[in-house]
């Protein structure tokens, strides 16, 4: 089907799917306001919506709350083969890595935590609630949980300046040898949607890490909340030797 036998929402939304192939429109740009598109494109307000539906759709375009509508960037992929910290990654991908910090408490172990960190029920430790931002662009909710004597430590540094991996290997003497982790796909809370500027219920990795130190010695327990929209996660897996089909198996 050519253009011009096209529905009219079809062809702005080809129109405004190319200028951001070519970039025309690059990523992190905002788009024109409704009006003036209307204007450009000598059409109704319905048909924009429908075109900019369309978009977003596609993972062209995204609509931040108060804001506008944007061009998104192309999706991050990290690998999930060793262990580092947000700040190593976006280095290795050529972002620039930022951190807002929301707060820092101590509270009382849950069941989770408490098991995470080899702690009893109801232990104090400390809880750091932290966004961490990709150029800008709000990429993960993290909540860190240490050990009440590490975290005290930990929470005297800029944690808006300094990586916690940072802090713990550099200045507090606790190399981390690996970590646990646990991915999951859920869909975002009221907190964590509001964290990173999305819409409760959109979908999300939760990933549940919790970093050993020498000894095996759990100092570490996080819960990564990253947007689902924004990032991907690869590995790559080795085939155990011995483990082809058995006898009579296919």
């Amino acid at each position: 089907m050519t253009m011009l036998h096209m529905p009219l929402y079809a062809q702005v939304e080809e129109v405004l799917a190319s200028n951001i192939a070519d970039g025309t429109l690059p990523p992190g740009t905002r788009l024109p306001a409704e009006h003036s598109l209307i204007e450009r494109f000598a059409v109704s307000r319905t048909t924009i919506r429908e075109a900019i539906q369309n978009l977003i759709r596609r993972g062209l375009v995204e609509i931040q709350r108060g804001k506008g509508t944007f061009v998104t960037q192309p999706k991050i992929s990290q690998d999930l083969t060793r262990l580092t910290g947000f700040v190593e990654d976006m280095q290795l991908l050529g972002r620039t890595a930022s951190a807002r910090l929301l707060d820092q408490e101590t509270v009382p172990a849950n069941q989770t935590v408490s098991r995470r960190l080899g702690l009893p029920l109801g232990t104090l430790v400390v809880r750091i609630r932290r966004i961490r931002l990709a150029d800008n662009l709000p990429l993960s909710f993290d909540e860190t949980y240490l050990p009440r004597e590490l975290g005290e430590k930990v929470v005297q540094s800029d944690l808006e300046a300094e990586p916690i991996f940072s802090l713990l290997e550099e200045k507090y003497d606790t190399p981390l040898m690996e970590a646990e982790y646990r991915l999951e796909a859920i869909s975002a809370d009221s907190i964590v949607a509001d964290a990173l500027g999305i819409d409760a219920g959109s979908p999300i990795f939760l990933i549940e890490r919790t970093c050993y130190s020498e000894g095996q010695r759990p100092v570490d327990y996080e819960k990564l909340h990253y947007r689902g929209d924004q990032i991907q996660f690869v590995t790559r897996l080795a085939r155990r030797t011995g483990s082809g089909p058995q006898t009579g198996e296919r």
